[in-house]
């Protein structure tokens, strides 16, 4: 443990802006989202009615889980937050565990490090320090923050530990990912896909008879959801992501002490002994292929698990209470239709994070010094950035397209109408395409304006995401909700005699093109950026 501290302090001063910036945004967001709240339940009666309204939409409490106290301001103002918001927390703090870790060894940093006075456990331990206790000071500030605006001091502590333990238990996976994938990027990918795993079983365990059901209990965000902030405070289910946690930590040692610094457990294939690259678009699919495939799986899963309970949704709402909702939206078609459209929209957001990631390849392969090995060859620059770019767009499309088909499929089997649910769903994916290649765009335009600002691109994409569930929620203007691209996505599939606003869809696509040809042309004129 030699070293620690030194590495500690470190790890806090290169994270010394971003690392505040999300903590501090993220309580101020659960802060407000109350405030809001307030004003659009002001009496009792008013929040029973919506807690009853959210409780039998099953497409609402597959999305962000059960309101368990009706007459709480708590729990009706904090439903998005308790399960999507621990979801976008646990991502977050994988991330900077993975930074801290894996991707310095990529870059080397860590062995320049560790050729000083630092133990071999230091490291891991310092990424483990910094990024669980900025969990931590997450859920302390979110809890001082509901006090502070009136809720009930014990559910804002239950809501702040839910939270916290979130970023602790994912914290623990990235840090095993990092020590058995051999770079950051395959890392941050397996953990991303256990967050997602976590929030399907959570959706499919809430829409399961019991309270909840099995496969909540088998998720570490359906913990978080569990505690029950403002609905009971159960703090002894705070025991199982503690337990969870550690045993992930005594893993991540147990792995790191078997490997070599700079490998993986999981080793890299040997190439051939010829190459068979053709040029830079075969070095540019070979880069990015084992990304590509671990996401059109995950997708096409969650979109087989989506499609398959869909049909059942019409059959939880047999309440009276919500026979006039029903008819509303067409019957019981109606209320299928809008649960997979809420469902599509949410898969083609989550898809917009790889075109981002895989465009961003351009911005690494740049500092890491290969784009300049390569561009000393014919290789011109448009080429060589073009490779990359046409692996994300495409990769977008795919990616979205196969989870559309894979729900299709799964809902198709389920209501026997394979032939009729497969091209509405593959086509109500497809329309999402646009509003992800919006987020491959800023990423080019950074790379191609200003490189070092690439991972910025990741702030804009959680600050649309955020737009998207809680601007309507917050009173924002019009102009400032249609700022996120995903607001211009239609909501597909829909009900018969309902069209596609093609024009929406044409503009997103110009945006698309508007940012790729001034960030190449940007490209094509600067110089490399280490």
């Amino acid at each position: 443990m030699t070293g620690t501290w030194p590495l500690v302090r470190l790890a806090v001063r290169r994270d010394r802006v971003l690392l505040p910036a999300w903590v501090i945004g993220f309580a101020a967001m659960v802060t407000s989202s109350v405030a809001a709240t307030r004003d659009l339940y002001p009496t009792e009666a008013s929040l029973s009615s919506a807690a009853e309204t959210i409780n039998a939409t099953a497409a609402l409490v597959a999305l962000y889980g059960k309101v368990y106290d009706p007459t709480s301001l708590g729990a009706i103002s904090l439903i998005k937050l308790t399960a999507f918001g621990s979801a976008l927390v646990g991502i977050l703090f994988a991330i900077v565990m993975v930074r801290h870790t894996r991707a310095e060894e990529e870059t080397d940093r860590l062995e320049l490090v560790s050729a000083g006075v630092v133990g071999r456990a230091a490291p891991l331990t310092a990424a483990l320090i910094v990024t669980m206790g900025a969990s931590a000071l997450l859920g302390f500030l979110c809890a001082l923050g509901l006090g502070g605006v009136g809720l009930p001091w014990a559910g804002a502590m239950a809501f702040g530990l839910g939270w916290a333990m979130s970023g602790i238990v994912f914290a623990g996976v990235a840090a095993v990912a990092a020590q058995a994938m051999t770079s950051a990027r395959s890392a941050i990918g397996v953990a991303i896909a256990t967050v997602g795993a976590g929030y399907v079983l959570r959706a499919v365990g809430d829409l399961a008879e019991g309270d909840p059901g099995l496969l909540s209990w088998l998720s570490p965000i359906g913990w978080s959801q569990q505690i029950r902030p403002f609905a009971g405070d159960r703090w002894w289910v705070a025991a199982l992501p503690l337990v969870a946690a550690a045993l992930l930590v005594v893993a991540a040692f147990v792995l790191r002490s078997c490997r070599d610094l700079g490998a993986g457990l999981v080793a890299e294939r040997p190439g051939p002994a010829r190459g068979r690259l053709a040029g830079v678009a075969g070095l540019a699919w070979r880069l990015q292929r084992g990304m590509l495939v671990a996401w059109l799986v995950g997708a096409a899963l969650m979109g087989a698990v989506l499609g398959s309970v869909a049909h059942t949704v019409a059959g939880l709402l047999d309440s009276p209470e919500m026979a006039r909702y029903l008819e509303a939206l067409g019957g019981r078609q109606g209320i299928t239709d809008a649960f997979l459209a809420a469902e599509v929209g949410i898969l083609g957001s989550i898809v917009a994070a790889y075109g981002l990631a895989a465009a961003a390849r351009l911005r690494a392969e740049e500092a890491n010094g290969h784009a300049e090995v390569l561009l000393a060859t014919p290789a011109s620059r448009l080429g060589w950035a073009a490779s990359h770019l046409a692996v994300a767009l495409a990769g977008v499309a795919v990616i979205i397209v196969a989870s559309g088909a894979a729900a299709g499929l799964a809902h198709g089997l389920a209501v026997d109408d394979v032939a009729g649910q497969v091209p509405r769903l593959v086509g109500a994916s497809a329309a999402q395409v646009p509003a992800a290649w919006v987020m491959v765009g800023v990423v080019v335009l950074l790379f191609g304006l200003v490189p070092r600002w690439v991972s910025g691109a990741w702030g804009a994409f959680a600050a649309f995401i955020v737009l998207g569930e809680f601007g309507s929620l917050w009173g924002l203007p019009r102009w400032a909700l249609d700022l996120s691209p995903f607001a211009h996505s239609p909501r597909l599939p829909a009900p018969a005699g309902v069209g596609v606003d093609a024009g929406q869809l044409a503009l997103l696509l110009v945006v698309v093109a508007a940012l790729l040809a001034v960030g190449l042309v940007g490209w094509r004129r600067r110089d490399l950026q280490p």
